[in-house]
């Protein structure tokens, strides 16, 4: 599948997007270079294979020991207020302050 010069004008006109001639050619030539090789990753085999083995030798992960890190700072210099835990902050549809802290 090749984009042409006209099908990648009308993807600008609906996107408001002013391409000059030159421009619109590149992006038509990019974009077809894209298709063709989607088209070649798309004749790929990918069935049948086993995967076993390409998960545990693709990364190695140390195991998590010791505790936490602490934060430099409390938490409550991140936000105004802190209820159970959790950050209070203004909702933003409204703008409405939260509920005062006890």
């Amino acid at each position: 599948m090749t984009i042409s010069l006209d099908d990648v004008r009308h993807i600008a006109a609906l996107a408001r997007l002013g391409v000059s001639r030159e421009q619109a050619r590149a992006a038509a030539v990019e974009l077809s270079s894209i298709l063709e090789h989607m088209q070649v990753l798309s004749q790929v085999d990918t069935g049948d294979g086993d995967l076993d083995g390409i998960e545990q030798d693709a990364m190695l992960l140390r195991a998590d020991a010791g505790p936490p890190i602490p934060l430099m700072r409390p938490p409550t210099d991140f936000a105004p207020s802190l209820r159970d835990g959790f950050f209070l902050v203004p909702r933003l549809a409204t703008h409405e302050d939260p509920e005062p802290s006890p």
